[in-house]
């Protein structure tokens, strides 16, 4: 099982940026992804998960109506597509695989996820 991210960049505070997750090892029929992102010196926090096989989304009330998930089942890869950016965005994003059964109950803990890809940076300029 593998997850790789891509995407992360320096972008100014309003921009746009899609950060990617590449899944290898499994498939979308039974496992959610999620995106978690953690800043210097805070706790890493649950921004979005998506478990296509329950029509499933959720969004951290901080992202809601600027962050979207997606999910290209032919290429098993996750997007989120990330608007109106703020410096408060900042933080190392990454992607997070766990059992669809489990992470519908509480999507946002990252103890639900069993694999993490490596991260990528996410830096919004002000």
């Amino acid at each position: 099982v593998q997850l790789v991210e891509s995407g992360g960049d320096l972008v100014q505070a309003g921009g746009s940026l899609r950060l990617s997750c590449a899944a290898s090892g499994f498939t979308f029929d039974d496992y959610a992804i999620g995106w978690f992102r953690q800043a210097p010196g805070k706790e890493r926090e649950g921004v979005s998960c998506i478990a296509s096989s329950e029509g499933y989304t959720y969004y951290a009330d901080s992202v809601q109506g600027r962050f979207t998930i997606s999910v290209d089942s032919a290429k098993n890869t996750v997007y989120l597509q990330m608007t109106s950016l703020k410096s408060e965005d900042t933080a190392v994003y990454y992607c997070a695989a766990g059992e669809t059964r489990w992470v519908v109950a509480g999507a946002g803990d990252p103890r639900l996820y069993y694999y993490w890809g490596q991260g990528t940076q996410v830096t919004v300029g002000s």
